[in-house]
């Protein structure tokens, strides 16, 4: 399970990069909402040597445990369908003794782990474009986001598809077979826009379609919570306000403007305490350990190694993505926590545990 690593081989620079952002998060949280300080400094903490530890288990384990860990992911996602929490109509989590566990959190990170082995299986036996091994790959992303999606949780289900199907690019989807599913694609999607329209849809919750529609036409649906995200943003011009301004400075954080600030609106807090020039260091930060996924993705020795690492660049990009672009009202609104910096101690462990895996490829790079 364990190898023996050479030094020069540890990726420092991704190591160090992630805990910075997870140190600034304990920060940036207490600014937005300080009952929540501690529990985020103990996850902090636990991400950090979790992280160390995965990065020292060879990856190929992992690969070799795909199906354990696909029907683990699956049997956590039907227990919260089963016994979670209801909270604002939605069954997403568990609890246990003050902690909450989000299954869909972590199902992000099993899926890529199993489909890494998945997909060079597909690719060792030449499945990746046959109508065969493509219907197995979509049954078995399916399962998952059919089961997120009941929670009703669209944005994770969306986030999910996106990092699936890049992933199946990455392992070297034929462009034709692309451009026949984009054929297909785009008049599902219209007559989808046109029918979660009608009044009498039974598709979509009313909330979801609300959502939709502000993504088509932003200016006529933006909502109190990211207006006041953009606003708090703005205010904090070139530099910021600081995270513990003087007590004379309105900041949106103390007025209470943003509910529950500390997770999907992590960014405003960012732009208001640290201004244009911190909030561009942060984003340079998420770019960078991006980046170095997808330097260790294009270093890998075998396929599988470059399925994990590409498919961690993928989840970090576009999580961060979506969660910046609803903060500054890009986006529609939608719950998705920034990698690292959100409160959420299933999001941060999950994501340490990707990053592990990450630095293990990194560490048994392809020699020539």
């Amino acid at each position: 399970m364990f190898k023996r690593y050479k030094l020069r081989d540890y990726n420092f620079i991704l190591l160090l990069s992630v805990i910075a952002l997870m140190v600034l998060g304990v920060f940036v949280i207490n600014s937005a909402d300080s009952s929540f300080t501690v529990k985020q400094a103990i996850g902090v903490a636990g991400a950090i040597v979790i992280m160390i530890v995965v990065s020292l288990v060879d990856y190929h384990l992992w690969l070799k445990l795909y199906l354990l860990i696909y029907g683990t992911g699956l049997l956590f996602l039907v227990a919260v369908l089963l016994f979670g929490n209801t909270v604002n109509n939605a069954k997403r989590w568990f609890t246990f003794g003050g902690i909450t566990f989000q299954p869909s959190e972590l199902m992000k990170t099993l899926m890529i782990l199993f489909m890494a082995a998945f997909l060079e299986k597909m690719i060792e036996e030449e499945k990746v474009s046959r109508p065969k091994g493509l219907l197995l790959f979509a049954g078995s992303v399916a399962i998952p986001m059919f089961l997120i999606f009941r929670q009703p949780d669209l944005s994770t289900t969306l986030c999910l598809a996106f990092i699936m199907i890049l992933m199946l690019y990455l392992a070297g989807l034929s462009y034709k077979i692309i451009f026949i599913f984009l054929l297909i694609t785009i008049p599902i999607v219209g007559t989808f826009m046109w029918y979660i329209q009608k009044p009498d849809q039974k598709l979509l919750n009313q909330y979801q379609v609300d959502r939709i529609m502000a993504f088509v036409y932003p200016a006529d649906h933006l909502d109190d919570q990211q207006a006041n995200s953009v606003m708090a943003i703005g205010s904090g011009q070139l530099w910021g306000k600081g995270l513990e301004p003087e007590q004379d400075v309105v900041t949106v954080s103390n007025s209470k403007l943003i509910s529950e600030q500390q997770t999907d609106f992590i960014f405003s807090v960012i732009g208001e305490s640290f201004g244009f020039v911190g909030s561009i260091i942060v984003i340079a930060i998420i770019l960078l350990i991006v980046l170095q996924c997808i330097r260790a993705s294009r270093r890998a020795r075998d396929p599988g190694g470059m399925l994990l690492a590409g498919g961690a660049a993928c989840l970090f990009a576009i999580q961060s993505f979506i969660n910046i672009g609803v903060a500054t009202a890009v986006l529609p609104n939608t719950g998705i926590p920034l990698p690292f910096i959100s409160y959420g101690l299933t999001s941060l462990l999950s994501s340490a545990i990707m990053i592990g895996v990450v630095l293990n490829v990194g560490m048994q790079p392809e020699r020539y």
